[in-house]
């Protein structure tokens, strides 16, 4: 059997990557979106698991997660599973961050890498939007979008600046097989 890719989507928050996954993943069930395990509360936006830092610490320790990393003042945990499902020749594809692609690479260098973004403006009606920040959070975010990703990382990027369904049918494209 054919092995799977890994496929990691990243971009600014407020792009809409978690929307434009839902999206092409219910469109195509040969499909998974891995499921992170985080240190945050419990949210509708993305499968993930949620557990406290000392959790997520020993758990980490033990060798549970395949890929991990911090960021926004969060850990993020990719589980050994998740990632095993390219072994059966799944395409898997995770929300990561654009400071851990070069672990993640090195891990995996075979991993391709799809940037989602979207104009400045649309970004800040989005955060607002979505009510999770505080305008302090928000213009953080907002100054962190520039969005340029680690020397020598490659990917292939989406622009996410009108529906949410064009969008999601620009991300399907890149997810074919002869795209990434």
């Amino acid at each position: 059997m054919t092995k799977g890719r890994l496929i990691a989507i990243v971009g600014p928050s407020g792009a809409g990557k978690d929307t434009l996954l839902r999206l092409a993943l219910a469109a195509d069930p040969r499909l998974h979106w891995a499921r992170r395990t985080i240190t945050r509360p419990p949210a509708s936006s993305e499968p993930f698991e949620s557990v406290s830092e000392d959790d997520f610490l020993r758990r980490q320790a033990a060798g549970e997660f395949a890929l991990h990393w911090a960021a926004h003042g969060l850990r993020y945990g990719i589980a050994h599973s998740e990632i095993a499902r390219t072994d059966a020749g799944q395409t898997v594809i995770f929300n990561g961050s654009r400071r851990a692609l070069p672990q993640c690479l090195a891990a995996f260098p075979q991993m391709a890498v799809i940037v989602v973004t979207a104009p400045p403006a649309v970004l800040a009606d989005r955060l607002i939007a979505r009510g999770r920040e505080t305008a302090e959070d928000i213009r953080a975010r907002l100054d962190r979008a520039d969005f340029k990703l680690p020397k020598g990382v490659v990917a292939q990027w989406v622009m996410n600046d009108t529906t949410p369904e064009d969008g999601a049918r620009r991300l399907a494209r890149l997810l074919q097989p002869e795209s990434v």
